[in-house]
C-alpha cells in the first residue's frame, strides 16, 4: 500500500484514468550535498531545464529523516519564491519540470511523486515514456492497486511497494527490469538518491560534481548554471546510488547498442548542452551545413538571405548561411513569454500560440527571397502560419529548409507525436507538403546527411547508436 504526500500533507483519493495515456518529455535534476542549499541549487538547475517542460514544477528535499515536497502548476519561477524555497532545507533534493502531450494536465500529475510504503518514504521523478505502462497498470489494478495519477512514476512506486525485496536497492533493481520504454528515473529517500537510465539510453542523463558533491541532470546546461563540473554521461542501463559514502554504480541491464533519441540534438536539448561528448549547437550547425550541401543548385542562386525559426533552428540556419554562403539575417522575432508550440497539449492552443509567438522583421524580409530554416515539420501548423505571416510582410519567395528528415512515424517514447494522422509527412509527399504550407520550395535533410553531421562534430563510435524511429519506423527496443 502507498500513502501519498502532496503540498506537505498526506492525502488519499481516487482518480479514474479514463483510458487516457500520459506521455512525457520532462527535465529532472538531483543533488546530494549536505553542506549546500540543495533546494536553491535544484531551483537553478530546473530553471536551466525549463525548456524541457513548462506545465508544472516540483522539488522534493530530504533532511535525512523525512521528505518534504512542494509542487504546482507553472514555471519554475512561478511555483517557487524565496519564502517557500527557505522551507525546503535538507541534505539532498530532486526536482522535475513537466510537459504533458495528452491526458490530464493538472497538479495531481505534477512531480516528484512522494509516497510511503514498506520500503520507507520515497520521492520519484521521471523523464520519458513507458511503452508497457498499460499492461503494468492493468496487472496492478487486478491485484487491487488504486492509481491516483496518470504518471508513469506511480507505476514504479506501486511496483516497489509490491516487491518481495526488503532492501530498496535490491527492490529497485528488481522492478526496473519489468519496465520497458524510454526513461530516466530519479528517486529520493531520506538518506540517498538513486538514478537509473534505460538500457538504450533514449534520453540523456549526466553526472556532475559541485563543491565536492554529486549532482545528476537531464542536460549539462544545468551544471553550468550552478557551477558544477561535468563528470560523465550516466551509461544506458546504469543505476547510480549517491549517499554519505559517495557514489556507487551498478550495471542493471546487460549492455546493448545505445539508441539516443536524435531529436535531442535536433530540437529538445539546449544549444549549450553537451550530449555524448558533442555540443548541441555544433551538431545543429553541422546539420545546416549538410543540408546546404544537399540543396539543388537553383535554390542558393535565388536566395537573398538566410534565417532560422527561433530558437532551436538558429544554429542550423547559421550552418546553412556559412556553407552556401549567403547572408544571415534575423527575419523573425520571438516573444519569449510564450511557451513552445510543439509541447502544447492540444491543437487549438498550438495554433493560437503560433500567432502570438513570432513577429517578422518587415524591413529585413520585404521584397526578399528568403531561405527559412526550421528544425522539423511535425504537423505543419507552425510553419504554415509563419509563411503566411512572412508573405503578409512582403517576402517575395520563401524556400523552406528542414534540418532533419521527414517525420513519418509516431513516437511511443515520449515525443508529442502519438498517431500517424498527426504527422503531415506520414501521408503526404514533399511536393504536397510544400503546397500545403505555401512555400516556394521545400527541402529536407537526408538521414545520411543527418548522421554525417553528428559524425563531423565527433566521430560516431562502434558502440554508439541513435533512435531514428520517427524517420524510419524502426524502434530499437521492440
Amino acid at each position: 500500500m502507498l500513502i501519498y504526500e502532496s503540498f506537505n500533507q498526506q492525502f488519499i483519493y481516487i482518480l479514474t484514468k479514463g483510458g487516457i495515456e500520459v506521455e512525457e518529455e520532462c527535465g529532472i535534476f538531483g543533488i546530494y550535498a549536505p553542506d549546500q542549499d540543495v533546494a536553491q541549487l535544484t531551483y537553478y538547475g530546473l530553471y536551466a531545464l525549463q525548456h524541457r517542460g513548462q506545465e508544472s514544477t516540483g522539488i522534493s528535499v530530504s533532511n535525512s529523516n523525512k521528505l518534504v515536497t512542494n509542487k504546482n502548476m507553472g514555471l519554475v519561477n512561478e511555483v517557487f519564491d524565496e519564502h517557500n524555497l527557505s522551507e525546503l532545507t535538507g541534505i539532498s533534493a530532486i526536482g522535475h519540470v513537466r510537459y504533458t502531450t495528452e491526458g490530464d494536465s493538472s497538479v495531481v500529475n505534477a512531480q516528484p511523486l512522494t509516497v510511503k510504503c514498506k520500503l520507507g518514504e520515497l520521492s520519484v521523478a521521471h523523464n520519458g515514456n513507458l511503452i508497457n505502462s498499460e499492461e503494468l497498470r492493468n496487472r496492478l489494478e487486478k491485484e487491487g492497486t488504486i492509481f491516483h495519477t496518470n504518471s508513469d512514476s506511480e507505476i514504479l512506486a506501486h511496483l516497489l511497494a509490491k516487491s518481495q525485496e526488503n532492501d530498496l536497492l535490491a527492490a529497485f533493481q528488481e522492478v526496473i527490469k519489468s519496465i520497458q520504454g524510454a526513461y530516466n528515473f530519479l528517486m529520493l529517500t531520506p538518506d540517498k538518491i538513486l538514478a537509473v537510465r534505460d538500457p538504450w539510453g533514449f534520453r540523456p542523463l549526466s553526472l556532475g560534481k559541485v563543491a565536492g558533491n554529486y549532482v545528476v541532470a537531464s542536460e549539462t546546461c544545468a551544471f553550468d548554471t550552478i557551477g558544477a563540473e561535468f563528470l560523465r554521461d550516466i551509461e544506458p542501463g546504469e543505476m547510480v546510488c549517491i549517499d554519505h559514502n559517495g557514489l556507487n554504480s551498478y550495471q542493471v541491464f546487460e549492455k546493448t547498442k545505445p539508441s539516443l533519441c536524435m531529436f535531442e540534438y535536433i530540437y529538445f536539448a539546449r544549444p549549450d548542452s553537451n550530449i555524448n561528448n558533442r555540443n548541441v549547437h555544433l551538431v545543429r550547425k553541422e546539420l545546416g551545413r549538410e543540408l546546404a550541401k544537399e540543396l539543388p543548385e537553383e535554390i542558393p542562386a535565388k536566395a537573398d538571405l538566410v534565417s532560422g525559426v527561433p530558437d532551436s533552428s538558429l544554429s542550423a540556419a547559421s550552418g546553412v548561411s556559412e556553407e552556401l554562403p549567403a547572408p544571415y539575417e534575423m527575419a523573425l522575432i520571438k516573444n519569449r513569454y510564450v511557451g513552445r508550440t510543439f509541447i502544447k497539449p492540444n491543437q487549438t492552443n498550438r495554433e493560437i500560440s503560433v500567432k502570438i509567438k513570432l513577429n517578422p522583421v518587415e524591413r529585413t524580409v520585404a521584397n526578399k527571397n528568403l531561405i527559412l530554416v526550421d528544425d522539423s515539420i511535425v504537423r505543419g501548423t507552425t510553419i504554415s502560419n509563419i509563411i503566411k505571416t512572412l508573405k503578409k510582410s512582403g517576402t517575395s519567395q520563401i524556400h523552406v529548409l528542414v534540418s532533419s528528415p521527414p517525420v513519418k512515424y509516431p513516437c511511443c517514447f515520449g515525443i508529442d507525436t502519438s498517431t500517424s494522422s498527426e504527422l503531415i509527412a506520414s501521408n503526404q509527399s514533399v511536393s504536397n507538403i510544400k503546397d500545403h504550407i505555401q512555400a516556394d520550395s521545400l527541402q529536407y535533410l537526408s538521414v545520411e546527411g543527418m548522421l554525417r553531421a553528428v559524425n563531423n562534430v565527433s566521430k560516431i563510435q562502434n558502440n554508439e547508436g541513435f533512435c531514428l524511429a520517427c524517420f524510419n519506423g524502426e524502434n530499437p527496443s521492440l
